[in-house]
C-alpha cells in the first residue's frame, strides 16, 4: 500500500514523501480502515515540524483524521466490517491506518465523504470551545484569524447560538464569505487599531472571551480587548511568535487565560459528553445548520502540492487528500 511518510523534521512541503509500505495488520482493540479522504489541518503540518503537542517517532507517518471504510478488526473488537467511520489517528494520508475501536464515530448515509472526512478537529474543536468558553446569547466572542475553517464555524455556531462574534483579518478577500455566515465585525489589523474598534462595538465594555490562534503581537493586542472577568482561550501560535501579557492588564481586570487542546478535552471528559458533542455536530452539519466546505482535492501522490495550497491565505474551504 501507499501511504505519506516522513524521517526528517522540517517544512512538509520538503520533507514529506510517499513510499510503499506493508498492509498494517490490527493488534487488540485496533481496527483497520480503507482510507477514502483525509484533510489538512494546521495540528498536521505543525506535526510534521514537531512544534505540535504530539512530538513524530520518526519515520512517521502524517495526517491526524479522515474517514473510510472499517476493513478488518483486531482482538476484542465487537464492530463490523464494511462501515464507514469518521477516525482518528497518526498516519491518516494513507491507502489503509489503524485506529483504536473507541477514536471511531460511525457516520450516516446523509453525511458526504469530504463532510465526514473533518468531523473531528474543527467540529468538535468548535462546539468543545464554546462548552468551554461558557459564552451566553448576546455575549461578545473575538476571534484571531477569522478566516480560518476553526473560525468560520465557530461563527455559524455564534449565529445560531446568539453570540455576537468579531472576528481579525489581514486581508479583505473573505470579507464576503464571513459575513455571509454570520459574523458581525470584521476587524481588518493590517488598516484598523483592534482595541479601539472592539472597544466602539462593544460600548467600551470588551469583549468576554477570545478565541486565540495568531500568537505574537495579535495575542497582546486582544487580551486588551477582554472585559473585566473575560477568559482568552488559546489554542495555536500560526505565527510561531509568543505574545507578551500586560500582568497589570491580568489583576486588575481579573483576566484567566487557558489553553486547548482537543487531544486533552478528549481525555478529560466523560464518555457521554464525547457522545454527546459527536451526536450534536453531526446533527448540525446533516441538516446544513453548519458547513465545512473543500477548496480542493488532491491524491497522495500530490502531498506536496497539496500542503503547499493548504498554506496559501484567502482560501475557501479545506485540503483534501483522496484515497
Amino acid at each position: 500500500m501507499q501511504t505519506v511518510n516522513f524521517s526528517t523534521i522540517g517544512k512538509p512541503a520538503d520533507t514529506l514523501q510517499v513510499i510503499d509500505t506493508f498492509l498494517p495488520e490490527p493488534g487488540p482493540g485496533e481496527v483497520r480502515i480503507k482510507v477514502i479522504a483525509s484533510p489538512i489541518n494546521p495540528s498536521d503540518l505543525m506535526f510534521v515540524q514537531n512544534l505540535y503537542g504530539i512530538q513524530p517517532e520518526l519515520p512517521s507517518g502524517a495526517g491526524f483524521e479522515g474517514v473510510g471504510i472499517v476493513d478488518a478488526l483486531g482482538e476484542g473488537v465487537t464492530m463490523r466490517t464494511g462501515i464507514r467511520v469518521s477516525f482518528t489517528a497518526i498516519g491518516a494520508w494513507s491507502e489503509y491506518v489503524l485506529a483504536n475501536q473507541r477514536s471511531l464515530i460511525p457516520v450516516p448515509d446523509a453525511l458526504s465523504d469530504e463532510v465526514a472526512a473533518q468531523l473531528f478537529v474543527n467540529p468538535f474543536s468548535a462546539y468543545a470551545m464554546l462548552e468551554e468558553s461558557g459564552l451566553q446569547p448576546g455575549q461578545w466572542v473575538l476571534l484571531t484569524a477569522a478566516g480560518s475553517s476553526f473560525s468560520k464555524l465557530v461563527i455559524q455556531l455564534c449565529k445560531l447560538k446568539g453570540i455576537q462574534t468579531i472576528g481579525t483579518v489581514r486581508h479583505n478577500e473573505l470579507d464576503d464569505e464571513l459575513k455571509a455566515l454570520g459574523i458581525t465585525a470584521i476587524v481588518n489589523t493590517e488598516k484598523e487599531k483592534l482595541t479601539n474598534r472592539v472597544k466602539a462595538l462593544t460600548e467600551g465594555k470588551g469583549v468576554t472571551c477570545v478565541l486565540e490562534a495568531v500568537g505574537g503581537n495579535t495575542a497582546s493586542d486582544a487580551l486588551k480587548c477582554l472585559a473585566k472577568g473575560g477568559t482568552m482561550i488559546l489554542y495555536g501560535v500560526l505565527s510561531m511568535q509568543n505574545p507578551s501579557f500586560n500582568v497589570g492588564l491580568m489583576i486588575f481586570r481579573e483576566l484567566t487565560i487557558k489553553g486547548f487542546w482537543l487531544t486533552d478535552w478528549m481525555r478529560r471528559v466523560d464518555s457521554q459528553t464525547r457522545q454527546n458533542v459527536a451526536r450534536n455536530v453531526i446533527t448540525l452539519l446533516v441538516g446544513g445548520q453548519i458547513q465545512v466546505p473543500v477548496e480542493a482535492t488532491y491524491p497522495l501522490s500530490e502531498i506536496k502540492k497539496a500542503v503547499e495550497h493548504s498554506e496559501q491565505a484567502g482560501r475557501h474551504g479545506k485540503i483534501l487528500i483522496k484515497v
